[in-house]
C-alpha cells in the first residue's frame, strides 16, 4: 500500500489544499492529513476548528485519508504512521526554495522518507491561507478560493473579531 503525509497548517484549507491532496490521492493509497500545530504561529482557527473544515471539505475522500495532528517533526510523524512519502505543492519559485531546503534536511533526518511535489494548478498559484484570511477580514468575496463551509466559517471569525 502506498502511504502519503500531506503536512500543513491548513489555516483554513482552501480549493489549492483540496487540489492537492484529490491529485495526490490518484497515487497514494492512503493520505495522511497532517495539521500542524505551532504554538509560535498565530493562527485563526485552533486545530479542532481545522480539522472540522478538512473532514467537511473532504467527505468525499474519507475512506482514504486520516487527519492528524502533530507538534513533531513531519518526519518523524511520518515514520510512526509508516509514510514513505511527503506531499507538498508548489505555488512559484519561492515554495521551491523553501521546499528543496526541507527535503534535503528531512533526508538527512530519515533517508527513507521522499518527498513528492505537486504543482498547484494555475487557478490557484496565487492562493494562501494568508491572503483567503486577508480578503475575508476586509469583507471580499471568497468564494473561488474556499468551499462555502470554510467561507461561512471565515466569515464567523471575522464577524467575531
Amino acid at each position: 500500500m502506498k502511504v502519503g503525509l500531506y503536512p500543513g497548517s491548513f489555516d483554513p484549507i482552501t480549493y489549492g489544499h483540496i487540489d492537492i491532496i484529490k491529485r495526490a490521492l490518484k497515487i497514494f493509497d492512503k493520505l495522511y492529513i497532517l495539521v500542524s500545530v505551532n504554538p509560535r504561529k498565530n493562527t485563526m482557527f485552533d486545530q479542532d476548528e481545522r480539522i472540522d473544515m478538512i473532514k467537511h471539505c473532504l467527505q468525499s475522500c474519507q475512506d482514504k485519508i486520516e487527519i492528524h495532528t502533530s507538534n513533531t517533526l513531519t518526519v518523524k510523524h511520518a515514520k510512526a504512521l509508516g509514510a514513505t512519502h511527503i506531499v507538498r505543492g508548489l505555488r512559484a519559485l519561492t515554495d521551491f526554495e523553501y521546499e528543496f531546503q526541507m527535503t534535503h534536511a528531512n533526508r538527512v533526518l530519515d533517508k527513507g522518507i521522499d518527498s513528492v511535489f505537486f504543482m498547484t494548478d494555475n487557478k490557484y498559484s496565487f492562493m494562501s491561507s494568508t491572503t483567503v484570511k486577508e480578503i475575508a477580514q476586509f469583507k471580499g468575496d471568497l468564494s473561488t478560493f474556499a468551499p462555502p463551509y470554510v467561507v461561512d466559517k471565515l466569515k464567523q471569525k471575522t464577524i467575531d473579531s
